[in-house]
């Protein structure tokens, strides 16, 4: 063979490998994990466990990455696809990451303050007439009463989760269940999500802006405001803004059916903790309509799918102040602001609080499990999990398809067989108790 044929072999295969999945989408691979100051010894006691997980069936399959200075130093996918089939789960596998879309939304909405097309103490009623003024209903014994609210709910209130605003659960719920508004699940809906937002600000709230910590559907009517501000649709937003330069080339909110076959199976823990395939219908405990369906809400609270490859790229760019291969997404002072406390005294849970976007850790020894102060993260209904620490400079993600769960332990274990395999002292930046952050407003004043 000739030498100019060999190099049109060689170059065809780098466009093969080009365009695979886990070529386009994987962060840099350390050549072992000692590289970035992690232990292969001790990395496969995670592997042991998950493996274990699997094995004693717990879960159907399960994506562990973890990545540390850039670099990914562990990834192991485990157990099966889809049961029935037997398909085993591959690195490349897609899965419905639910609230974990909602960090994702936050962040395109702080690159619209970058670009002046809005500020996040502006009222959500700039962008969305109906928010002007909302009311709240208030408990009282044997019932509740409907109130003004006491001023606007502001971007910043969507963002940190104090707006009010609940999944529908609250003292008004059955109000919420007429208007056929409950629960996350919004991929079978037959409307633009503008729509149901729009029809959501004539309902009671469960509490005053700014007041309470209430999850709920803040993030579905800030994917609303960037659509606003934007004047782009939420998905091709998030495409053209977010997936395209960060290369997430498996991100979508509706699956391309060409990947229809990558797509893991939802399963369900019964209370003897057995798992069931979760059924077909488009309930929010279900396989959900995310390949066929209307393909017509775009929820900025819990509507994308993903794979841990492209989740870590997105990770990764946060962790590095906002840049990724060169493709800058946030300024590095926007990704400091989103990744602080901004709740103060109405934490989440002792020693986490809440930033734009994502829960922040406070304290250590309050919260009394292996991490960081300054660790972020979230995770999703599924079952997924996901924490950046900048301290250790760690991204973790972690996807299955899992709901309920019933009270499995993994995620704890995972936290805790991550922080094990750290073996590295401390860097000069690291070195010595760090200093905690100075907790933000418990109410924003206006």
């Amino acid at each position: 063979m000739s030498s100019r044929a060999r190099a049109r072999i060689a170059f065809a295969l780098l466009l093969a490998l080009a365009a695979s999945p886990l070529y386009a989408q994987a962060l840099p691979r350390a050549a072992k994990p000692e590289e970035v100051g992690l232990s292969s010894e001790r990395l496969q006691r995670l592997t042991d466990a998950f493996q274990g997980y699997v094995k004693d069936g717990k879960l159907a399959g399960a994506v562990v990455l973890v990545a540390r200075r850039g670099k990914v130093a562990y990834s192991g996918a485990f157990g099966q696809r889809d049961m029935e089939t037997h398909a085993p789960m591959k690195e490349d596998a897609i899965f419905r990451i639910a609230s974990q879309t909602k960090a994702l939304v936050s962040v395109a909405a702080l690159q619209l303050q970058e670009e002046g097309k809005l500020l996040i103490a502006d009222p959500v009623g700039k962008y969305i007439p109906e928010f002007q003024k909302t009311k709240v209903a208030v408990l009282r014994p044997g019932g509740y009463d409907i109130v003004d609210a006491k001023r606007p709910i502001t971007i910043r209130d969507l963002l940190t989760h104090t707006s009010g605003v609940s999944y529908g659960d609250g003292p008004a719920k059955e109000l919420w269940q007429k208007a056929g508004i409950t629960g996350w699940y919004f991929a079978d809906r037959d409307e633009p999500v503008a729509a149901t937002v729009t029809r959501m600000a004539a309902l009671p709230f469960d509490a005053q802006p700014g007041e309470k910590f209430v999850y709920g559907y803040s993030t579905d009517i800030l994917g609303v405001v960037v659509e606003r501000a934007s004047g782009q649709p939420l998905d091709e937003y998030l495409r053209t803004r977010l997936f395209e330069p960060l290369k997430m080339r498996d991100t979508h909110f509706y699956l391309p059916r060409a990947k229809a076959d990558r797509l893991a199976t939802v399963y369900s823990a019964g209370s003897d903790g057995k798992l069931e395939r979760a059924p077909t219908p488009g309930t929010m405990v279900s396989q959900g309509a995310y390949v066929e369906g209307p393909r017509k809400s775009f929820s900025g609270g819990a509507g994308i799918v993903s794979t841990a490859g492209d989740y870590a790229r997105f990770l990764q760019m946060m962790l590095s102040g906002g840049e990724l291969e060169g493709a800058r997404i946030l300024g590095r002072k926007t990704v400091e602001l989103m990744t602080v406390d901004h709740i103060g005294a109405l934490e989440t849970e002792a020693g986490r609080g809440f930033g734009l976007g994502f829960s922040v850790v406070k304290d250590v020894g309050l919260r009394g499990i292996p991490g960081s102060v300054g660790e972020y993260g979230w995770g999703g209904a599924y079952h997924s999990v996901y924490w950046v620490d900048p301290q250790e400079q760690l991204v973790v993600v972690y996807f299955t398809q899992l709901l309920p769960a019933n009270n499995l332990d993994d995620h704890a274990k995972l936290r805790a067989l991550v922080y094990q395999a750290i073996v590295d002292g401390p860097s000069p930046a690291r070195a010595g108790p760090p200093a905690r952050p100075i907790p933000g407003p418990a109410v924003m004043q206006h």
